[in-house]
């Protein structure tokens, strides 16, 4: 399937609140992508309300920019990629395997979009659609030093794969997070590109079968330069990067509010959400 859609840069770069330079450089690889996931959240409400999630350009401009929705992976990554590729950046779209800590040795299935882009003669890896523990920052592709990026610690690590069947298996780069002292993994990938009907596939698993998280209620989270906002499975917390925490459980009743409010994402009166939990308010936190 090809895409014909154009992308609409000025609305783009509105909606972001970006308006700096757009010369392909990494300093504006850099700027846009800090602004995308600031301004754009993380979410997966059409399944919620049992709508597809559509990967065509056209679509993604109308609910990210147009209705200033938010969306999850594929639907980031795709908008974030044409406008890279508008702006002239070298972009080759890839997949992942999310782990968030589970062993490389109990694979999950590669229904993540990532995307390596070329800035300034070197290569970087740039993601705006993996919500919370994602990255603030594009990083630099190959494996090395760790990076620092708004009180949290990312690397890249190169990671042997075991060799099955007649062709030995090239090596993985895995992406970490530091948790404490200890580093976690978030997702591995390959260097195969991927193509538009890789990740229609994997969208569709994602948001359609069982064992995927995003068809078990809502999700919502929204980044900030202190931290992050997420709400699922009706708790809504929010979390600073310097670990302090507070949380609160909310009723179906509230829900609504607290997206337009907390999260910037209006949708119609008396929508209804399926599989929301519910539950009586409550409020914790943590000591400063």
């Amino acid at each position: 399937m090809i895409d014909d859609a154009r992308i609409d840069l000025a609305a783009y770069l509105a909606r972001i609140d970006h308006v700096g330079s757009t010369e392909p450089t990494v300093e504006t690889l850099r700027a846009l992508h800090r602004a995308h996931i600031f301004a754009i959240p993380f979410e997966n409400l059409d399944i919620a309300m049992g709508r597809p999630i559509n990967l065509d350009l056209a679509s993604i401009q109308a609910k990210l920019i147009a209705a200033r929705r938010g969306g999850y992976c594929f639907e980031h990554n795709t908008l974030f990629a044409a406008v890279l590729d508008a702006l002239g950046f070298p972009v080759t779209r890839l997949g992942a395997r999310v782990r968030m800590g589970r062993p490389a040795s109990d694979p999950l299935a590669d229904t993540h979009m990532i995307l390596a882009v070329e800035a300034d003669h070197a290569v970087w890896l740039a993601d705006v659609g993996f919500g919370g523990d994602g990255l603030v920052e594009p990083i630099p592709f190959e494996p090395g030093p760790a990076a620092s990026q708004l009180g949290r610690t990312f690397r890249l690590v190169a990671e042997p794969s075991p060799s099955r069947g007649a062709i030995p298996a090239e090596p993985v780069r895995v992406l970490q997070t530091l948790h404490g002292d200890a580093w976690f993994d978030l997702y591995a990938f390959s260097l195969e590109p991927h193509l538009e009907i890789d990740y229609e596939l994997a969208n569709w698993f994602t948001s359609t079968h069982p064992s995927s998280p995003f068809v078990r209620g809502p999700v919502a989270q929204r980044q900030f330069p202190d931290g992050w906002l997420t709400y699922r499975d009706g708790i809504l917390a929010r979390t600073w990067v310097d670990g302090r925490s507070k949380s609160s459980h909310l009723t179906q009743d509230e829900l609504l509010a607290v997206l337009a409010d907390r999260f910037t994402i209006e949708l119609p009166p008396g929508t209804q959400l399926a599989q929301l939990e519910t539950a009586i308010q409550q409020e914790t936190a943590l000591p400063s």
